[in-house]
């Protein structure tokens, strides 16, 4: 059991990271998205902090520092290229990009870390992978080749190609301090940091509807989604200490398969069932990737 304690809690983020953008969701089309993400992350600081606080500071190294100088300002760029990517284009075109992630990280992984994964484990992978794309390139429209087809007039997707890119230089990185500090210590120092890095863009570019974010209490509904994000944060450092960084966010990635449900069930979002088979691969690529050695 406690061999795969790393796929619950690897689960764990995903089902928080799911949550936290189905909650947020609902307020970005009355709100500034860069307001929303701007409060998502403060609102996730207090249990960030109170972790901080609560734990031992490891000893940190010369690696420690390097690889968390490396890895937040690339991971500010991707918070701002997500943002942008949801704005300039519907989700259904450039969020199956991001599924390509798992796939970057087989690659990223192994000239950062030196983490070789198994055959199976690679084939896993892909599956999850190719899984995510079905689920979300499955919904009404021209059919699963249509986020292929829209790349060169949506700008969205190239942006959403280079969030999944760039975040598997993050974790690579990420999980290169880890080793040189510990699981909680620098997924809170990490995201405290990253939220006083945006908190100038945020404010700069929500400018114009801050007053009105702020009077109308449209902030406060991103408590809930900070809440969960923090979760999120804490149970993927955690997990990312205990197996390769691929394997554990292939299994992430099934916040993609939690995000279709949500959609389903808060959005009533339809052609779930064209989305099976995307979950059906997801699923088939979960169970080998858990069972590579």
């Amino acid at each position: 059991m406690m061999e795969h304690t790393w796929v619950l809690l690897a689960l764990l983020s995903a089902f928080s990271l799911a949550t936290s953008d189905a909650l947020a969701k609902r307020t970005l089309s009355a709100s500034n998205e860069y307001l929303v993400a701007l409060f998502r992350l403060l609102f996730s600081l207090p249990l960030l902090l109170v972790t901080l606080i609560s734990i031992p500071v490891p000893s940190l190294d010369r690696e420690f520092y390097m690889a968390y100088g490396l890895a937040l300002p690339i991971e500010l760029i991707t918070v701002v290229l997500y943002i942008k990517a949801l704005k300039e284009s519907p989700l259904s075109l450039s969020l199956p990009f991001l599924a390509l992630t798992p796939v970057f990280l087989i690659f990223f992984s192994y000239f950062i870390l030196g983490e070789r994964v198994s055959s199976q484990g690679a084939a896993g992978i892909v599956m999850i992978a190719a899984g995510g794309y079905l689920l979300t390139a499955a919904g009404p429209g021209k059919g699963i080749l249509e986020p292929f087809r829209a790349i060169g007039r949506e700008r969205g997707i190239l942006y959403m190609t280079g969030v999944a890119l760039l975040y598997a230089l993050t974790s690579s990185l990420g999980k290169r301090a880890i080793e040189h500090s510990s699981p909680l210590f620098f997924g809170a120092v990490y995201f405290v940091g990253l939220s006083i890095l945006f908190l100038p863009i945020g404010l700069l570019r929500g400018r114009s509807d801050l007053r009105q974010f702020l009077a109308t209490g449209r902030y406060k509904e991103q408590l809930l989604p900070g809440i969960f994000y923090g979760v999120m944060v804490l149970s993927h450092m955690a997990a990312m200490k205990l197996t390769k960084v691929a394997y554990m966010v292939s299994v992430k990635r099934s916040s993609l398969l939690m995000g279709i449900l949500y959609g389903y069930f808060m959005f009533r979002e339809d052609n779930i069932r064209g989305r099976f088979l995307g979950g059906l691969l997801m699923l088939s690529g979960f169970v080998m990737v858990v069972t590579a050695q």
